[in-house]
């Protein structure tokens, strides 16, 4: 059986890690060297790094802090933010990440997953995923959130982006459901199920974690390949060993640390 994989989030913006709510009103969290410390010695399987205004700033991921986060840890960790070319991509990659994601960039241009897939192979590219139900009860994409003032709404049905993005080569696709995104009520299971139902690349849940039975319940009901959270981890709420013991207990399979 697979392990499932516990992810940690760190937004950064301006060289600092930051947490907001629902994509608004964000809060320095420390220094992006002290968290993928912490959470790489409590044992998260993976780190996640969202520059959250590359986008919305037409502007390439700073790759110093990528270099330095690289010589610090021993577990994978993906970089996201403003990655919209082969370029900027490759320069990620060379600066020690071992994935990219792209959200935006890949929503403007869904041509760049095959470029991106094409040139360094579908295992390093993530395809993240943004998403709110609309008032018809449809679930779309979203752009642009890492500024509330810019984010726009698509008329692509989430559903629909997951199947083409990995028609397109992404070899794991984020869903973060916008509308549990940091309030810790829970994953969106039925939105998540119903990805999980067109989904054949490992899925990562995100937004909504709040206890560690919320990850209990995204990985049974949905079957995710891993969970991700923020929030939760950044405040203390949630100790990732802790949470570990309590996945195991319910008969999930997980790496210690």
């Amino acid at each position: 059986m697979l392990s499932r994989r516990i992810i940690a989030c760190l937004d950064v913006r301006d060289g600092r890690v930051v947490k907001g709510i629902r994509f608004r009103d964000h809060r320095d969290m420390g220094a992006i060297e002290d968290l993928a410390l912490r959470y790489r010695n409590a044992g998260a399987d993976e780190l996640v790094f969202y520059d959250i205004t590359a986008s919305t700033q037409v502007r390439a991921v700073d790759v110093d802090w990528v270099r330095r986060v690289s010589d610090l840890l021993d577990i994978p960790f993906c970089v996201a933010g403003g990655i919209d070319s082969v370029e900027r991509a490759r320069a990620v990659l060379h600066a020690g990440a071992d994935k990219i994601s792209i959200n935006t960039p890949a929503l403007l241009r869904p041509h760049l997953v095959n470029e991106l897939a094409g040139e360094f192979g579908s295992q390093c590219v993530v395809v993240g995923i943004d998403s709110l139900r609309d008032a018809d009860g449809e679930w779309r994409v979203r752009s642009h959130t890492g500024d509330p003032s810019a984010t726009q709404a698509h008329a692509r049905r989430t559903l629909d982006w997951v199947v083409e993005a990995q028609q397109r080569g992404a070899g794991e696709i984020v869903v973060n459901c916008m509308g549990s995104d940091g309030v810790r009520g829970g994953y969106d299971i039925a939105q998540l199920r119903a990805v999980r139902a067109v989904c054949e690349v490992p899925l990562v849940a995100s937004g909504g974690a709040g206890s560690c039975a919320h990850f209990v319940e995204v990985i049974q009901q949905a079957d995710v390949d891993a969970a991700l959270a923020a929030s939760v981890f950044h405040s203390g709420a949630i100790a990732i060993p802790r949470l570990k013991t309590v996945l195991y207990a319910n008969g999930i399979a997980v790496r210690h640390a």
